[in-house]
């Protein structure tokens, strides 16, 4: 397992390496009561991402892929923020905005597990439709809410430390609890790594397909409950904007294979820093907004191929490679001629 996470940390060191010249980067200091300070922003600020990166990881160890996980993140700050504009409790906002969010991951599992389309498939078709479903509750415009209560979900304290960070603790304890502690992992696992011998083995594959879908889900749910949040407001068409595509490269950052079985839920919060961490050293170092993208891409195309062992093992080959000795026979044709 160590040996898995080696590369993240590595690379994760190295971009904080780079900010050591960079003035109050790894200052942490305490303010009316408040843990503030670059680290604690990329924990902050990282805790949506690490959310559905999570849920996304079970997924992809199943075999399947989720590209709707943005759509859900948007659908459920905009019906949130919608239900407390109307004066509706807490409790009833998060409530109908994670139902929702369980619901949709439920209709993605059973367009895989029950009608045999493609995951990528069946997943895109609520990316695109769920866009438009949170711009159809939004009613085209961005909510803005003024609730206490509902700020602390994304933007508040609780004994000095950002109340998201909690949540991500909270949701990572009983994933690892549920997926290490119980056999429900090494079912997931057994799933993504021959899905019909498991059938025959007696596991129900499509109970867990259509759970684990449900999952990713939900915690894209309450990742966009935390970015509405935090900012007071829902904007159907933005929040989450290719979310999804940075929950995959921080599940393939932390080791797990796209083509299913075994994954590392350490490895995904640690993939998942550290393309919070380049985002946060991109603008601290001062990296011009509209190559920003593109620098991006580099650096995350190079974190997948130092970590590839096979990449490793050809570009050590062929340094370490010699020129062949030359036969005694061709040596002696050499002499003659």
């Amino acid at each position: 397992m160590m040996r898995r996470l080696l590369w993240p940390l590595v690379v994760l060191a190295l971009l904080l390496a780079v900010n050591v010249f960079t003035p109050g980067f790894f200052s942490i200091q305490v303010r009316d009561g408040h843990l503030y300070g670059s680290l604690i922003d990329i924990l902050r600020f990282g805790a949506p991402l690490i959310l559905v990166s999570l849920g996304m990881t079970l997924v992809i160890a199943t075999g399947g892929i989720d590209l709707s996980v943005g759509s859900v993140v948007a659908i459920s700050g905009a019906l949130a923020c919608l239900q407390i504009s109307e004066d509706s409790s807490l409790f009833t906002a998060v409530a109908l905005a994670l139902g929702l969010s369980l619901v949709l991951g439920a209709w993605n599992g059973f367009l895989v597990a029950g009608i045999g389309i493609q995951p990528i498939i069946a997943t895109l078709i609520l990316m695109v439709a769920g866009r438009g479903l949170a711009q159809l509750i939004t009613d085209g415009q961005i909510i803005t809410v003024n609730s206490p209560a509902y700020k602390v979900i994304g933007g508040g304290y609780w004994l000095t430390v950002p109340f998201g960070i909690l949540i991500v603790l909270g949701v990572l304890a009983i994933t690892a609890f549920l997926t290490r502690r119980l056999a429900l992992g090494m079912l997931i696992e057994s799933v993504g790594g021959n899905a019909e011998a498991s059938r025959l083995a007696g596991i129900r594959s499509r109970g867990i397909i259509i759970m684990v879908y449900a999952f990713a889900a939900l915690c894209a749910g309450v990742a966009g409950l935390m970015v509405s949040s935090n900012v007071s407001s829902a904007d159907g068409n933005n929040a989450g904007l290719w979310i999804e595509l940075d929950a995959i490269l921080a599940v393939v950052i932390g080791g797990t294979s796209l083509s299913g079985g075994r994954f590392s839920l350490g490895g995904t919060v640690l993939g998942a820093l550290i393309i919070q961490t380049l985002t946060t050293t991109i603008y601290s170092i001062g990296v011009p907004p509209e190559t920003t993208l593109l620098f991006k891409a580099l650096v995350v195309t190079a974190v997948c191929l130092i970590q590839s062992p096979s990449f490793r093992a050809k570009a050590f080959r062929r340094r370490g490679r010699t020129a062949p000795p030359v036969p005694a026979s061709e040596e002696k044709v050499r002499v003659t001629t």
